[in-house]
């Protein structure tokens, strides 16, 4: 953990509209449920910047409303500036949870330090020893309505179990 006393979680896909601020919205409604909310500081950002300023898309608002979560971020493309930490060690996020593996490589490629650098469904204790290409979240956005149900569920047991492992 940093010095701030929190640990801090930037969930990152590619518009930032579908999946990572659903993780965002997950993560934040679980760890308020078991009261451990104050223990983090949580986010979300793209990796590229179309849907700056705008809401998660309606369908995975919906789907999320659908189990009780709201999701109220706003879009914004990672910083390697401020989101990753300097040299030092010190500021950007103790961790960049990537959705698959196109938006950690983007991330690498942008500077992240690998180490701060995971897959989301690697928190999944269901897929423990799986291999990479097994750990994707697809992207729903050009599917139909039921992909977003598929990965509401994949982004639940992996934040839930980060929650498991970071909580502990």
């Amino acid at each position: 953990m940093g010095a701030h006393d929190q640990t801090s979680i930037l969930f990152v896909c590619l518009g930032n509209i579908c999946r990572s601020p659903l993780a965002e919205g997950l993560f934040i409604h679980h760890a308020r449920e078991r009261g451990v909310l104050d223990r983090f500081s949580i986010d979300s950002a793209g990796t590229g910047g179309w849907h700056v300023g705008n809401r998660a898309d309606p369908r995975m608002r919906a789907t999320a409303q659908s189990h009780g979560v709201e999701l109220v971020s706003r879009a914004r493309k990672v910083d390697p500036g401020s989101d990753f930490p300097m040299l030092t060690g010190e500021g950007g996020f103790d961790w960049l949870i990537a959705m698959d593996r196109s938006n950690r490589d983007d991330l690498l490629d942008l500077g992240a330090p690998e180490e701060r650098v995971r897959l989301l469904r690697s928190f999944d204790p269901a897929l423990t020893g799986k291999p990479d290409h097994a750990l994707e979240v697809p992207d729903p956005y050009y599917g139909g309505e039921d992909g977003f149900e598929q990965v509401y569920h994949m982004v639940r047991a992996a934040c839930l179990g980060m929650l498991d492992e970071l909580a502990s």
